[in-house]
């Protein structure tokens, strides 16, 4: 595959819409006790999954209770999702999907996948990519549980993932709970440092997958206003210009819990950018991208809404109504 020089790849700030904070979530204090986080991850591996889920419950009600905050940020959004007034089971719903995703992230990271019940939809499409060695971006979200990749690379031998993040915002909570035995560690690419989009490349050209979160803008990074569930909101647009300048195909991938010990894993297609030969077509086909990121990933909200796991104004301030 030819790629562009490595000056295609830095990402123009040009064209940046102006928001209030690219990093208002990032402001927001992270929950958690590290004695109780500690006490959990023994419980849960030293005692098992069943009674670590019991006490689960205790744990998500103490936090929906003590995050007024986060949880009128979460009844805003699941207001747009449901199409109507969250209740309070709704709202405990969504806490508790989140805490219990954080929970199997401990067994994920250490294989112990006997214990989930995981379907796959699209899993051609990774079998595609893998077969013709050229490597894709796996665009994701705050949705769900990314960790679930494991599972398909168990599946498909050869399949190797690079996680592509800005680690100075990487969950304290996660760390807490730790990455698993280094041999499981999956490969860490920091964004943000000069070698970044080397390392990115790199990967791409020996036939890797790399995985980016796409729904949270950082600073003044350019982003593209697009209307989600019913309102504008900001979504960087550097991920799409970075597979655009390195013409590579982009899967948009989701790990969606559905209960109990249930998951369903979703990959669709989402752009080819190796096709592009001029400016002015990168260009359109990055917003035509990011829009047909945005529409799957307002699908997977409506389709699974206690899912979505970002507790803050979203919308910049364009929420209604305070919470009781």
């Amino acid at each position: 595959m030819v790629r562009e020089p490595l000056e295609a790849v830095s990402v123009p700030r040009t064209g940046t819409v102006p928001r209030t904070s690219g990093l208002e979530w990032a402001a927001q204090p992270e929950r958690g006790n590290a004695l109780l986080l500690t006490l959990m991850a023994f419980v849960a591996l030293r005692l098992g999954r069943p009674l670590a889920r019991g006490i689960l419950y205790v744990v998500a009600a103490y936090f929906f209770v003590f995050a007024p905050r986060a949880r009128r940020q979460a009844r805003a959004y699941l207001r747009r999702a449901l199409g109507r007034e969250p209740t309070a089971r709704d709202r405990y719903r969504q806490v508790f999907t989140f805490a219990a995703t954080i929970l199997d992230r401990l067994y994920l990271t250490r294989g112990r996948y006997e214990l989930f019940d995981i379907s796959i939809e699209g899993e051609e499409l990774m079998r595609a990519a893998l077969t013709a060695g050229n490597g894709a971006f796996l665009l994701g979200a705050h949705l769900g549980s990314f960790e679930m990749m494991s599972a398909v690379g168990r599946r498909q031998p050869g399949l190797r993932v690079a996680l592509a993040m800005y680690t100075q915002y990487a969950s304290r909570v996660a760390a807490l709970l730790g990455n698993g035995p280094p041999e499981r560690a999956p490969e860490i690419i920091p964004l943000g440092q000069l070698e970044s989009m080397l390392r990115i490349r790199d990967c791409l050209e020996q036939g890797k997958f790399v995985g980016l979160l796409a729904d949270r803008t950082f600073d003044d990074a350019p982003a593209e206003s697009v209307a989600f569930l019913g309102q504008p909101a900001l979504f960087p647009s550097g991920p799409m210009r970075v597979a655009a300048a390195l013409r590579c195909p982009v899967i948009f991938m989701a790990g969606l819990y559905r209960g109990g010990n249930r998951y369903h894993v979703v990959f669709q297609p989402l752009a080819d950018f190796s096709q592009l030969t001029t400016r002015n077509a990168r260009e359109a086909a990055v917003r035509g991208a990011i829009e047909r990121y945005v529409a799957l990933l307002e699908e997977a909200c409506r389709r699974d809404p206690y899912n979505w796991f970002n507790f803050y104004d979203f919308w910049q301030g364009a929420t209604h109504g305070a919470d009781t």
